[in-house]
């Protein structure tokens, strides 16, 4: 039996690229995953990987962090709480990117559909959630960052100043579970990876030569049963096999 057979994970973003590498490399692993996301026709896709793969069946919950208000959150909870009765710990790999381009493009209804996606909705969600995380013996959480959320440059905008404001909620809420027992959370920033995201943004980029998100899925799951106590409340760099502070 594993570390993690009969254990609960909520994944957000499994629909595609770091979300779904991490849920099937769950639910390969023995998990129950719930798989959130705003596409149930690829939240299926990762439902149909992870039954393919033998593991446990996943639990599907379309929600658009968009658009998502406090209620649907509290709900989502609830939903885990009465079907489930358990959540061993979450992994916020939704992201909310739009292109780059210049700040005098961007409109306010950009900036605030980032914001949602990037800062909000972990926010919410972790809040939500708390009460059920706390009944386990140790509950991860782990936040997904990026590096223009610490080191902002031309024409990221609204995705840089929203990543950086995931990355103020991380100190914030790191600082209060400091004395928490169950609880722990850490912020981690990939560096390239070959997402969708990446794609996007670096369209002539030669993919091959960057680690993949199932190398990444990988380390997660390291990181979730064998933490290193220093790294409780930090921000971690990842490269393939390799967390550092």
């Amino acid at each position: 039996m594993t570390f993690f057979a009969h254990k609960t994970y909520l994944v957000t973003g499994a629909g595609g690229g770091i979300g779904s590498a991490i849920a099937l490399a769950l639910g390969q692993a023995g998990a129950t995953v719930i798989l959130l996301g705003r596409s149930l026709p690829a939240l299926e896709k990762t439902y149909d990987a992870i039954i393919a793969a033998g593991g446990p069946e996943p639990i599907l919950f379309p929600m658009d962090f968009s658009t998502a208000v406090d209620d649907q959150y509290d709900a989502l909870a609830g939903a885990i709480r009465v079907r489930l009765g358990r959540l061993d710990g979450i992994i916020h790999a939704a992201s909310g990117y739009l292109a780059p381009s210049p700040l005098l493009q961007q409109t306010s209804a950009e900036w605030l559909e980032q914001f949602r996606v990037n800062s909000v909705a972990p926010f919410l969600l972790n809040q939500a959630c708390a009460p059920l995380l706390r009944r386990t013996s140790d509950a991860p959480i782990v936040l997904i960052s990026e590096t223009h959320g610490a080191n902002p440059t031309a024409f990221w905008g609204g995705f840089a100043v929203s990543k950086a404001a995931l990355e103020g909620y991380f100190q914030i809420q790191a600082a209060e579970w400091r004395d928490e027992p169950a609880l722990r959370v850490h912020l981690i920033v990939p560096g390239p990876i070959r997402s969708p995201q990446r794609a996007l943004s670096h369209p002539g980029e030669d993919k091959t030569t960057l680690p993949t998100p199932a190398n990444f899925a990988s380390d997660i799951l390291a990181l979730l049963e064998h933490p290193d106590p220093a790294w409780r409340g930090q921000r971690l760099n990842w490269r393939p096999g390799h967390l550092s502070l």
